[in-house]
């Protein structure tokens, strides 16, 4: 099992940055991967950005590349991920999960990941 822990969503302006982060724990030497999604009200959950734990290669969707960035740290086993340029349609619930299949070919949907966190609000107001 791993547990993982969301923080730092709340409510900014259009502009404006957060960082997130997501503390893993439990049998985290299984993961080969850590991803945020998100989900707006009515919405399907979206990829936003994945990481390897192994060599810190990076992927994100379209709609955050350049303005996103997802960083790890190894010894505490937590990921953090850096919202800049906040717009409004970023509004949505903030969700970290583990990956744990090897190789990426899962990696940017969500049936790739076994475990999720309990997610993270975040609000842009316009």
């Amino acid at each position: 099992q791993v547990q993982l822990v969301e923080s730092g969503g709340g409510l900014v302006q259009a502009g404006d940055s957060l960082r997130l982060s997501c503390a893993a724990s439990g049998r985290t030497f299984s993961t080969y991967a850590m991803g945020w999604f998100r989900q707006a009200p009515g919405k399907e959950r979206e990829f936003v950005a994945a990481i390897t734990w192994r060599n810190g290669a990076t992927y994100y969707s379209d709609s955050v590349q350049g303005r996103f960035t997802l960083s790890r740290d190894n010894a505490k086993n937590t990921v953090y991920l850096q919202l800049n340029s906040l717009r409004p349609e970023d509004t949505a619930v903030y969700y970290c999960a583990a990956y744990n299949r090897y190789g990426v070919g899962w990696l940017r949907t969500a049936e790739g990941y076994d475990y999720w966190g309990q997610g993270t609000q975040v609000t842009v107001s316009s």
